[in-house]
């Protein structure tokens, strides 16, 4: 199963979930009535309408039948989408090292036409060796001898992870890399080289764009630290920002929010160096090293 294939299942699962809430809000019908009917609690459908939980068929059935979706053709369609959203993703073997908010990113990545990210601490995961994610994991790891199982699976999902940009469908990736991110070591100096020869390789991939926002332009629009923007070829599936905090991450998809950090994200396109400018300072860069 491709990474496109597993990531589209996410999509589903978030698709059917904003189709069950529209259909409850046109019938007037509370969350907690709707929980009540298949015998759940209103937090749960909140997680079913999100697309953070799996659907089971029962439940689905049921919702129909409360919000008045009598239609065959309309149920089938609807149940479909649910049976698809179950598909377990290629990512459900690495569950022993994934943080509970994880999954849906990863399936939303791999889903995703267009990837925006900015990144301030270290080299974004999709752009990493193997040597610099290691010694990412490590760094961040209270006592890595304790953990070397951990480490090397920690380590192994994130290169799994970067199969989606070479994959038959990649998505337009276009990478804000802070200068920090570049100039902060992780490993040791060989490590430093081959990551920054890594990134003069992938820029040069025709799905990636690759800037660079420099010391030297000072303060910026990136103030608010790194986040990532997904867009997906399915109309009706909003934009997504995703921001990852010490112990969950923030999903955010209301329209005006994306739609501020959209902007953000635009002049940060604008500020940063172009790609030729940033390419040259990484070659500088790895002369330093």
């Amino acid at each position: 199963m491709t990474a496109t294939e597993s990531g589209g299942s996410v999509v589903r699962r978030i698709l059917l979930g904003s189709q069950l809430r529209r259909l409850r809000e046109s019938r007037g019908i509370t969350r907690e009535a709707a929980g009540y009917s298949i015998r759940a609690s209103e937090s749960k459908i909140s997680r079913m309408e999100l697309g953070r939980v799996s659907f089971k068929s029962r439940d689905v059935e049921d919702l129909l039948t409360l919000y008045g979706v009598a239609e065959e053709g309309e149920r089938e369609a609807l149940l479909g989408l649910a049976r698809e959203a179950n598909v377990a993703g290629w990512w459900h073997s690495y569950s022993d090292v994934l943080p509970g908010w994880f999954p849906t990113y990863i399936g939303l990545e791999g889903a995703a036409s267009l990837i925006r990210i900015y990144e301030v601490q270290f080299v974004h995961g999709l752009l990493q060796t193997e040597a610099y994610a290691h010694a990412v994991v490590t760094r961040g790891m209270g006592d890595p001898s304790k953990h070397c199982a951990e480490v090397e699976r920690r380590v192994a999902l994130r290169l799994e992870r970067q199969k989606v940009l070479v994959s038959e469908r990649a998505p337009r990736f276009h990478a804000v890399l802070d200068e920090a991110a570049l100039r902060r070591p992780y490993g040791d100096a060989s490590v430093m080289r081959g990551q920054l020869k890594h990134l003069l390789d992938v820029s040069e991939q025709p799905n990636v764009t690759l800037q660079v926002m420099p010391f030297d332009f000072g303060g910026h629009s990136g103030e608010t630290g790194a986040f990532a923007m997904l867009s997906f070829p399915e109309s009706d599936l909003s934009d997504v920002v995703y921001m990852e905090q010490l112990t969950s991450a923030l999903y955010v998809d209301k329209r005006e929010e994306v739609a501020q950090y959209g902007r953000v994200m635009e002049r940060l396109h604008e500020e940063s160096s172009d790609p030729e400018a940033s390419r040259d300072l990484l070659h500088r860069l790895l002369q330093l090293v």
